[in-house]
């Protein structure tokens, strides 16, 4: 099995799980590092896979999806006021905090600090990141699982976004949600995706537009819900067709459904392009993605340990890969 961690959903899910109270020797929080290498131990231990790839993002707010909706993300933007030279310098690209022209995520500075380190102890362990310029997590997710001809896929994230890549394959490609916390996580067929949402997995970007989703800045249609929202794409499988059905007499559009879709033309032919996973990105990889026996960089994991304090959470990490792969 291959497995793909969306690693910014990781880390920000354990910052805020794990209490700020736990600290390195010299008091710098590493909450996110300790919480985000727990969730790895745990997932990789149910799983078992012989690959693993941390998926980052390069670019959080592409310009090419803001370009098709503005205001894309917009609400996570931090206010150019509260930026600085200094601020700019140290805002790590791939922390999910990147500089993307003018663009900054607000995202809290103890956590900033420690997507650095984080991204160092996993090279140390010898664990896979991918990235893509220009690309979030997801578009990484969504190409390697696209690409992927040989192992069963499972992508481990707490967006649901993300269940427009399962499939049956071949290769099958399931989503393990922990959305809801680790204690309810749950592994999603397209089975699963399509009894909950009442669309194949393959249409869940589209419904997601049409229905809106205010996390990710994408208004919707204004008075189409969840239901009117998989009804809609169940029907005609997608925003395109969608459209033309609405520019055309197709009677399986109702007068009211027209009249809330009219308004919203020109969002809805763009807004599928802004939620599909893009399946070409240029992917690469720092390493090869066969899950580590050993650290990569023993000395180096020794070190940071030291200094960290985090040697209960990399032991469990690492006891886990030895468990694993032996």
């Amino acid at each position: 099995m291959l497995q793909l961690f969306d690693l910014a959903g990781i880390y920000f899910r354990a910052f805020y799980a794990v209490p700020s109270s736990v600290k390195a020797p010299d008091g710098r929080p590493v909450n996110a590092i300790r919480g985000t290498l727990d969730i790895l131990a745990r997932v990789i231990g149910d799983a078992r896979p012989t690959r693993a790839v941390a998926c980052l993002d390069l670019d959080w707010r592409p310009a090419w999806r803001v370009e098709l909706i503005p205001t894309y993300k917009t609400h996570r933007v931090l206010d150019p006021a509260e930026l600085s030279p200094e601020a700019l310098a140290d805002a790590p690209v791939g922390a999910g905090v990147a500089v993307v022209g003018l663009d900054v995520e607000d995202a809290p500075d103890d956590l900033s600090a420690q997507v650095p380190v984080l991204l160092e102890v996993l090279a140390a362990i010898g664990l896979a990141t991918a990235g893509a310029p220009h690309h979030e997590a997801d578009d990484v997710i969504g190409a390697l699982a696209a690409r992927e001809q040989q192992d069963p896929v499972e992508v481990v994230t707490g967006d649901r976004d993300l269940f427009q890549v399962a499939t049956d394959g071949p290769p099958p490609v399931a989503v393990r949600y922990i959305g809801a916390g680790m204690s309810k996580a749950a592994v999603y067929t397209p089975a699963d995706v399509a009894a909950r949402y009442g669309i194949p997995p393959g249409c869940y970007a589209d419904f997601a537009a049409l229905r809106g989703d205010p996390s990710d800045g994408l208004p919707g249609v204004p008075g189409v819900g969840e239901k009117t929202a998989a009804t809609l794409i169940g029907r005609f499988g997608s925003l395109e067709a969608l459209v033309a059905a609405l520019d055309s007499d197709d009677p399986r559009l109702t007068r009211p459904q027209r009249a809330k879709l009219a308004p919203a033309r020109a969002y809805l032919q763009v807004a599928g392009q802004v939620t599909r996973v893009a399946v070409d990105a240029p992917v690469e990889l720092d390493r090869d993605d066969r899950l580590p026996a050993a650290p990569a960089d023993p000395d180096r994991l020794a070190a940071l340990v030291a200094e960290f304090g985090i040697g209960g959470a990399v032991g469990r990490l690492t006891d886990m890969l030895d468990r694993v792969t032996g």
